[in-house]
C-alpha cells in the first residue's frame, strides 16, 4: 500500500507539555494537534499506547489491547465533574522537561482512583449507560486485563509467574475466589480503561478533522508480565513454572555491540496457525481502531526472528528462526480486509525480508543517520536511492537526535570505531553541501525533499535539541523514555520554517 505525499512529527503523548508531570489527552494535545496543522503536516507518529510496567517502556506494556491510563487528563475529570478542581491544586512540583514516573504515578493514581468513586456514587444514568455499554463491547480483553491488573496490585506489582500456582495457573477455583475478592479493583481498572478510549476517541476525532492521520506502532513482540502472556501461555514458549524457555531480542548491530536482549517470549506460531491466527486478527483490530495506520516495529521478525536461550545475559548466542511470513498477513487481510502498514525493516536485512515486504506492499523505513557510513546497506538510506514507497526519517525513537548524533562520539567505541564515527559526518557534510551548524534543519531539508512518499521527523529535531533529548537508548533499561519539550521551544520561526519547507515540497 502506498500512501499520499505528506509529512508528519514523531512525539510520544508522554512528551506532550503539562502541569501533570506528564504528557496526557488534554489541552496540551490538541494545541499539538493545531501546530501541525498550522505547520502543513498531516502525520502524528506514536509509540504504543499501552500500560507500561517496570521501566516504563512502551515496548514492554501489561496489556496490548489496554491504553495507558497515565494518560488520563485529569482537567477533562474535573470538567465531566468526577474530580474537584481543588484535587489538582496540591501538586508537586514536577520537573518540565523530563517524566519522573515514580512522582507521577503517586501523585496521579489516587486521583484516578478518586475520580472512580466520584462516577460510582454520582455518575448519570447516560453516562453508566456508556461506561456499560464499553465494558460490554471489550469484554474479550477487558474482563481479562481487569482481573490481571487487580491481581497484580494484590500480590504487590510482582510478575504472574510469581503468583501461587492456583492463579498463576488460572485454575477455574482460583479465578473465581479472586474475582470476588477483588470485584471493586476490577472494576475500578475497567474504569480506567473507559476513561482512556472515551478521551482518546474524541482526541483521535479531532486529529482526523484537521487532516492529521495517527501512525502508531504494533510491537511484534509483548511482555512476559502482561495478561496476554498470562491468559494464553500455550501460545508462548515458557516452562511449568512460567518462565519463558527462548526469548527474543536482535544481534549485534548499529545499536549494539553484544545484541538487543529484549527478553520478549517467543510465540509458538503452530499454535497459533492451528486457529487461524485469531489473536492476531484481534490484535490488528484492535490497533487499526486506535491509530490510522499501523508501523509494525521489527518486521524483519514475522520472516526470521532472533531466538536467545532464555538463560543467557547478552543476545549474541542466538540463532534465526523463521517466522509465519506471508501466510499470517493473508489470513488477517481475508479477516479484516488491507490494512495500511508501515514495516519498520531496520537492522540485519536480507533479501528474503525485503521480498516479504514487497510482496504484501508494505512501505519501508529509511533514516538519514544510517545514511552515511561504510556499511554496505548505507546506500539504501542515501535519498538518490529511495523508492516513492518508502517513509523517511531523519532519526527514530531508537536513535540519538540529529544534532547530538552529529556532535557526539559514542565514549565506548574502539579508536577504530572513533575514526569511523568522524568520517561518517565528514561523508554527510559533504553528501548534504553544509558545514553543519544546522545539521537538523539540514536533516529535515533533505527528507522533505526526497521522493520518499512519507516523512517523518522527531519533535527533538524540529527544536534543534541535543543528546539530553534523547528518547531512548537501546539495550539499557534506565533514564528511558523520559524527555517532553517545553512549549517555549516552538518558536514562530521554527513553526514558519516548517511550514515553508513543507509547502516547498509539497507535503
Amino acid at each position: 500500500m502506498s500512501f499520499p505525499r505528506a509529512s508528519g512529527i514523531l512525539l510520544h503523548p508522554t512528551s506532550l507539555p503539562g502541569q501533570f508531570g506528564i504528557g496526557d489527552l488534554g489541552r496540551e494535545a490538541y494545541q499539538f494537534v493545531d501546530f501541525l496543522a498550522s505547520t502543513g503536516q498531516h502525520i502524528w507518529q506514536i509509540l504504543p499506547l499501552g500500560p507500561t510496567g517496570y521501566g516504563n517502556s512502551p515496548y514492554q506494556c501489561l496489556s496490548v489491547f489496554a491504553g495507558n491510563p497515565l494518560f488520563i487528563s485529569l482537567e477533562r475529570l474535573v470538567k465531566d465533574k468526577f474530580l474537584e478542581p481543588a484535587d489538582l491544586e496540591n501538586r508537586p512540583s514536577f520537573p518540565k522537561d523530563r517524566v519522573d514516573y515514580g512522582s507521577v504515578i503517586k501523585f496521579k493514581m489516587p486521583l484516578l482512583k478518586k475520580s472512580f468513586e466520584t462516577f460510582q456514587r454520582k455518575a448519570a444514568p447516560g453516562e453508566q449507560e456508556q461506561f456499560e455499554v464499553f465494558c460490554q463491547q471489550n469484554t474479550s480483553w477487558l474482563e481479562t486485563y481487569s482481573l490481571f491488573m487487580a491481581l497484580k496490585e494484590a500480590h504487590g506489582l510482582a510478575a504472574w509467574n510469581t503468583w501461587e500456582e492456583g492463579i498463576r495457573r488460572r485454575q477455574p477455583k482460583s479465578l473465581e475466589r479472586w474475582s470476588k475478592k477483588l470485584d471493586h479493583e476490577i472494576c475500578h481498572h475497567k474504569y480506567q480503561q473507559y476513561q482512556f478510549f472515551k478521551q482518546w476517541s474524541e482526541l483521535k476525532k479531532y486529529c482526523n478533522e484537521h487532516g492529521i492521520r495517527l501512525i502508531g506502532d504494533m510491537p511484534i513482540f509483548i511482555a512476559l508480565d502482561s495478561a496476554e502472556v498470562w491468559s494464553h501461555p500455550e501460545m508462548f514458549y515458557l516452562d511449568a513454572s512460567g518462565k519463558p524457555t527462548v526469548v527474543a531480542g536482535v544481534p549485534p548491530d548499529y545499536f549494539s555491540k553484544t545484541g538487543q536482549l529484549w527478553g520478549n517470549p517467543l510465540y509458538r506460531w503452530d499454535v497459533m496457525a492451528r486457529d487461524g491466527y485469531t489473536w492476531w486478527i484481534e490484535r490488528f483490530r484492535a490497533t487499526h481502531a486506535l491509530v490510522d495506520i499501523i508501523r509494525l516495529d521489527h518486521f524483519r521478525g514475522f520472516e526470521k526472528y532472533w531466538e536467545v536461550p532464555g538463560t543467557d545475559i547478552t543476545a549474541m548466542n542466538g540463532r534465526w528462526v523463521s517466522g509465519p511470513g506471508a501466510e499470517l498477513f493473508k489470513t488477517v487481510q481475508k479477516a479484516l480486509g488491507t490494512l495500511p502498514i508501515i514495516a519498520e525493516d531496520l537492522g540485519v536485512i536480507t533479501p528474503e525480508v525485503d521480498a516479504l515486504r514487497d510482496q504484501l506492499g508494505f512501505p519501508g523505513m529509511r533514516v538519514l543517520q544510517f545514511a552515511f557510513g561504510s556499511d554496505p546497506k548505507a546506500d539504501d538510506y542515501k535519498p538518490h536511492n529511495y523508492p516513492r514507497n518508502c517513509v523517511v526519517y531523519t532519526g527514530t525513537h531508537d536513535n540519538n537526535t540529529t544534532i547530538g548524533w552529529f556532535k557526539d562520539i559514542a565514549i565506548e567505541a574502539t579508536t577504530q570505531g572513533r575514526e569511523e564515527q568522524k568520517r561518517e559526518k565528514q561523508v554527510a557534510l559533504k553528501y548534504l553541501g553544509t558545514d553543519g551548524h544546522e545539521l537538523n534543519w539540514d536533516f529535515i531539508h533533505l527528507a522533505l525533499m526526497s521522493v520518499a512518499d512519507t516523512a517523518i521527523i522527531p519533535m527533538q529535531d524540529v527544536s534543534g535539541l541535543g543528546s539530553e533529548a534523547r528518547m531512548n537508548f537501546p539495550g539499557t533499561t534506565e533514564g528511558n523514555w523520559c524527555w517532553r519539550f517545553v512549549p517555549d521551544m516552538l518558536t514562530e520561526e521554527i513553526k514558519d520554517r516548517l511550514r515553508e519547507l513543507t509547502a516547498l515540497y509539497g507535503r
